[in-house]
């Protein structure tokens, strides 16, 4: 497979952007999910700290999801690449490998059933846009 990569860094970024507006409108919501207060988010000094760290992993993960689903949507499109084909596809990896996963981690965990369906809605997302970006430029 040669790999568009063009097509691979745009979904990414989308992805990466996706992520940062969602948890950035359901942040209390996570907050109070994942049960941290506003305190835990903050550095020695009392200002908000960035989590760096995190938002490397994330981005370097969501590349590697965009190749892989780059991959998966080149072997299954049938009758041509289209936009509703990659988000087709991505919505089946999310519900066949994502929420599943995710699901039975947060049960485990004894995690809160809203943070399951914040982060689920944000791989969710994630995946759809990825999708229809690899869709509509591969």
């Amino acid at each position: 497979m040669n790999i568009d990569w063009i097509a691979v860094l745009a979904a990414t970024v989308a992805a990466w952007m996706f992520g940062a507006l969602w948890y950035g409108v359901l942040s209390k919501q996570w907050m109070a999910a994942i049960g941290f207060t506003p305190a835990d988010m903050q550095g020695p000094d009392g200002k908000p700290k960035i989590p760096l760290a995190p938002m490397i992993v994330s981005f370097i993960a969501e590349l590697v999801m965009a190749i892989i689903l780059a991959g998966v949507i080149a072997h299954t499109a049938k009758k041509g690449v289209t936009i509703s084909s990659g988000a087709l596809v991505g919505a089946i990896c999310w519900l066949g490998f994502v929420i599943t996963t995710l699901a039975t981690n947060h049960a485990y965990g004894k995690a809160k059933p809203l943070l399951t369906i914040i982060d689920g809605g944000h791989w969710l997302g994630v995946l759809l846009l990825q999708g229809a970006i690899l869709g509509a430029l591969l």
